[in-house]
């Protein structure tokens, strides 16, 4: 029997991987991967399969470039594994 956490994740994931990339797509995604807190104390673009992030401050952007061996994954599943090839994380404003 499958948990019902996983099988959520994989429905979901489906669910955005058949969306049109856009902009609004790769937000989405990004607070799902990340969660509210790191998600309302960043901002991402997506560039040629890469996710640059900046952070509101040198905290936020340490604590996603800590996470970032998590994070990527997740952003992969979410999107699809083709659709992203890394995670950057930008000096914070």
């Amino acid at each position: 029997m499958l948990p019902i956490q996983q099988f959520s994740a994989g429905v979901l994931a489906e669910i955005i991987r058949r969306q049109a990339p856009s902009a609004e797509r790769a937000s989405f995604a990004w607070q799902i991967a990340v969660g509210p807190a790191i998600s309302r104390t960043t901002t991402i673009d997506l560039v040629d399969g890469v996710i640059l992030v900046t952070a509101r401050d040198a905290h936020w952007a340490r604590a996603v470039q800590r996470g970032a061996t998590t994070i990527l994954p997740r952003m992969q599943h979410l999107l699809g594994g083709q659709a992203i090839s890394a995670l950057k994380v930008l000096r914070p404003r």
